[in-house]
Formats: C-alpha cells, sequence, structure tokens
C-alpha cells in the first residue's frame, strides 16, 4: 500500500508557515512503516524537538486506477477517516532551506496516524467538518469546503503520477492551527463530531 500526502491545500495553513501558494497539488509520500500501530502511542522521535500534529480527512483507494477522469473519481473510494500527519518541522525547515527531499521529517516511522474508517454516504464530502483537540482544547477546525483541490480533483490529479491501488490512502492536507506536541498530549481527531481517533504522547 502508498500513503500519499497532499501538502499545501488550506489558504490559512498556507498563509501560517508563510509558504508559497502552489498552482498545483503538492504531492509527497509516506512509508508504509510510518503508520502509528492502533492503540499505540506516538513517541516523539529522538532527532527532533519540534514535531507538529497535522489534523486530515483521509480517503482508501478501493480499486487500481491510472489516468482517472475526475468525474469518476468518487467511484475510487467508498470509506473516509481522519488522521494526523506528524511531521518534524524544525527538521523540515531544514531540509527546505537546501532544496531537499522532506521524507526523514514527514515520512518517519509513527509519523501516520489512520483512524477509522466510515461510509463515505454518511457525509457530505465537500462540506465535511473536522477538528483536532489537544488536552481538550481544540486547536485545529477545519471544514474540506475551504480546500484548494476537492477530493475528486486530488485522486485524478495524483493518478496521473502514480498508479493507484486498492488500500492505498490519501491525506488531502490539513488546515491551519498545527503546532508543537508534548509529552503526555492526549490528541482526539473528530468527524462531524464522532471521535475518530485518540492518541497519547510520549
Amino acid at each position: 500500500m502508498k500513503i500519499i500526502c497532499i501538502g499545501r491545500n488550506y489558504t490559512k495553513h498556507i498563509e501560517e508557515l508563510a509558504n508559497e501558494k502552489p498552482k498545483e497539488p503538492v504531492i509527497f509520500l509516506k512509508a508504509d512503516s510510518s503508520i502509528l500501530p492502533n492503540r499505540n502511542p506516538f513517541v516523539i522521535p529522538p532527532f527532533s524537538n519540534d514535531i507538529h500534529y497535522e489534523v486530515e480527512v483521509l480517503v482508501k483507494i478501493n480499486r487500481v486506477g491510472k489516468y482517472i477522469d475526475q468525474k469518476f473519481a468518487h467511484k475510487y473510494y467508498d470509506e473516509i477517516s481522519l488522521g494526523i500527519d506528524f511531521t518534524a518541522r524544525d527538521l523540515q525547515s531544514q531540509l527546505k532551506e537546501k532544496g531537499l527531499p522532506w521524507e526523514k521529517a514527514k515520512a518517519f516511522d509513527g509519523s501516520a496516524v489512520i483512524g477509522d474508517f466510515y461510509p463515505k454516504e454518511d457525509y457530505d464530502i465537500n462540506n465535511l467538518q473536522f477538528q483536532l483537540y489537544k488536552n481538550d482544547e481544540l486547536v485545529q477546525n477545519g471544514n474540506t469546503a475551504n480546500m484548494l483541490w476537492k477530493i475528486d480533483e486530488i485522486i485524478a490529479y495524483v493518478s496521473q503520477f502514480f498508479t493507484l491501488k486498492k488500500g492505498d490512502i490519501i491525506f488531502t492536507g490539513t488546515p491551519a492551527g498545527v503546532g508543537k506536541v508534548n509529552p503526555n498530549d492526549l490528541l482526539i481527531g473528530k468527524l462531524v463530531d464522532k471521535e475518530i481517533f485518540a492518541i497519547k504522547v510520549r
């Protein structure tokens, strides 16, 4: 399986990190070993002093597809979830300054939280409210209506470069409000008020 991530897909998040607004989706990959096992805590790695949470809506691909037409993209997923793209922000900044790839900052072990999946027909995909709470405080509050590229657009675009296969997961981007995690933090992700995951930080 592949974990395909979309960066810079919410304007306010682009602004909070002082990034340039892209003209097309920014794509990066996470290794399968980046998946945090169910019920495991997230352990802050020793190589970073600034790990950030980034909550994102996830979609799971349900069939093989290549060069998918956007009008057919909805047929390639039937489940959605919520997850976290943990990011070593200090390491990422160093890599970006040198024009180097981000994988060390984005694809390290345990950096991908994947919550429980639910049928997409239960939700309005293009007007989907989701939140992240840190120690009971609301820190991220997003809506897919604010995406620069909607989910079907993302699937069509990504399939130009990578053959999508059953079980592949796409992280669709994070809204504003990202921030640092510390030991003993509790992170809870909610999709339209339904708790999708709860992660303890060590």
